[in-house]
């Protein structure tokens, strides 16, 4: 499977530009050969817009955006993995739609960490992880920005059979070593393929630095990004994938009986 990761500016003219960028974004993509594009988080609207702004574009549940997001995966024929505002009921949640190249809705996600004011503002946290889903012969986890920065997340997908986490995100100064550190050790540590999508530039007091990637099971860079607008190209490997799984034995090496703190809350720092 070959994934494409646009890092792009944020978004100012809401979903229509957002869509329209989109739409031009899944032409590059395909013309590339890619089999799966994935754009930042919130890509759609833009992230850090405000409480008042968010809830006037969230999209309701089947919404317009996401059929909007729908037919461009079926007019060029590869899927899609693309984020905006979902009201559900009275609640607005920061969401990620995928859609496979017919148009057809595989999975949705809600981020169930919230970052920060910003989040906390704009957004509330979603209350389950969306299990793997298949397309291409590949399970796909998700998880969105900050999720990422949460080992249990990530296991939690790994050891429910992901092959690769696809992680849209919003991330800013002075947080690149999320990018450069995290994001590898997160990969390497549960033997996964992880795709890192953010922006580049300004939104209100956010500084995006970019540097995009998709890193491979051991750790590595399969494609990175540097900082301006840039679209890349990375290929999963399936043989890559089973070689690392055999050197690194860490998902079967576990010892879960010692683990019961994780899940009762432990100190509070």
């Amino acid at each position: 499977m070959r994934i494409a990761v646009d890092q792009w500016r944020p978004v100012t003219g809401g979903s229509p530009e957002g869509l329209a960028r989109l739409d031009a974004a899944a032409g590059r993509a395909a013309a590339g050969g890619a089999d799966l594009l994935m754009v930042p988080e919130m890509a759609l609207t833009g992230y850090n817009i405000g409480a008042e702004a968010v809830r006037a574009a969230a999209d309701p549940e089947n919404g317009p955006v996401a059929a909007a997001v729908g037919e461009i995966a079926r007019r060029h024929g590869l899927a899609i993995l693309a984020g905006f505002p979902r009201l559900l009921g009275d609640e607005v949640l920061n969401t990620v739609n995928l859609v496979d190249r017919e148009g057809r809705l595989l999975a949705s996600y809600a981020k169930t960490h919230l970052y920060g004011a910003v989040d906390r503002k704009q957004f509330t946290a979603g209350r389950e992880i969306t299990a793997p889903v298949e397309l291409g012969g590949w399970k796909l986890g998700l998880a969105i920005c900050y999720d990422i920065e949460f080992p249990e997340l990530a296991r939690t997908l790994a050891l429910a059979g992901a092959e690769a986490i696809l992680a849209p995100t919003a991330n800013m100064a002075p947080y690149e070593t999320v990018a450069t550190r995290l994001v590898p050790a997160r990969a390497e540590e549960n033997t996964v393929f992880l795709a890192y999508a953010n922006y580049f530039g300004r939104e209100g007091e956010f500084a995006y630095f970019g540097l995009s990637c998709v890193c491979g099971p051991d750790g590595n860079d399969v494609a990175r990004a540097g900082q301006g607008e840039e679209m890349v190209f990375a290929d999963l490997d399936r043989e890559a994938l089973a070689k690392t799984r055999r050197l690194a034995t860490h998902l079967a090496d576990r010892r879960p009986d010692l683990y019961g703190s994780l899940t009762t809350g432990g100190e509070k720092r």
